[in-house]
């Protein structure tokens, strides 16, 4: 364990960025969604417990809301095993968070060391058009700095371009939300759920999809660009984002 002196130091050299989405609709089902509580929690714990700073963005700022399901408070229980969400949302101090995200067009490069987009239901209808959000990850990618997302996060990254206009993707090595999940997810609600498929997409754009199995923990290093699978995949995430920087 460190020290607290020790945990200073290192929050004064290192400061993460994690995105969550703002509050959103579906265009698909017609309900709201937001973004997946484990996804924020899990990688938020493994950071500041190593003792780095962490500062919440959303696309619009202010008050972010989890998906239904991603909730352990949830009457349907998808999520009740989530004990470490659970802790987060009881928190006072953690919980209030999620009331005071820093507007993504007021958040600099120059101020973080790494950028950690998380999923959910929203980012699937709002981040591919936050062109907001494609700056900071083309910041910071061409910046050299670390650049991870997560789950349905990782169309964050779908459209984004380089400075000489080639796709950020192209040649890439990622992971994120697998056919073999959306399939079951579809299959669950009895409907297609998402608008897209970022596997699909990622091939498109010239990328190199790896998954493991479904709903497996599983997260991938290409050079600063790190991605994690799905909801289980928080901890892996953000270990590879610790290793990139160096911890």
């Amino acid at each position: 364990m460190q020290s607290p002196g020790s945990q200073a130091k290192v929050s004064s050299q290192k400061r993460v960025l994690m995105v969550v989405a703002s509050p959103a609709v579906s265009t698909t089902l017609g309900g709201p969604v937001g973004f997946w509580m484990s996804e924020l929690v899990h990688p938020y714990m493994e950071l500041t417990e190593a003792g780095y700073a962490v500062e919440l963005a959303s696309p619009q700022g202010g008050r972010v809301t989890p998906d239904a399901l991603s909730d352990p408070r949830d009457p349907s229980g998808y999520s009740a095993h989530d004990v470490l969400s659970l802790g987060f949302l009881s928190s006072p101090r953690h919980a209030a968070l999620l009331e005071t995200t820093r507007k993504l067009s007021d958040v600099r490069v120059e101020d973080f060391d790494a950028i950690l987009v998380c999923g959910g239901q929203a980012p699937m209808f709002t981040f591919r058009e936050d062109l907001a959000l494609r700056a900071l990850l083309r910041g910071f990618l061409e910046a050299g700095k670390v650049t991870a997302a997560l789950c349905h996060g990782t169309a964050a990254l779908l459209d984004v371009t380089l400075s000489d206009g080639r796709p950020l993707l192209e040649g890439r090595t990622l992971t994120g939300f697998a056919n073999v999940e959306e399939d079951a997810a579809d299959q669950l609600v009895g409907r297609k759920v998402m608008p897209f498929r970022i596997e699909d997409v990622a091939r498109e754009r010239g990328a190199n999809f790896v998954r493991a199995g479904a709903w497996k923990p599983f997260a991938v290093r290409d050079g600063q660009l790190i991605t994690g699978q799905q909801q289980n995949s928080g901890r892996e995430t953000a270990r590879l984002v610790l290793q990139a920087l160096g911890h």
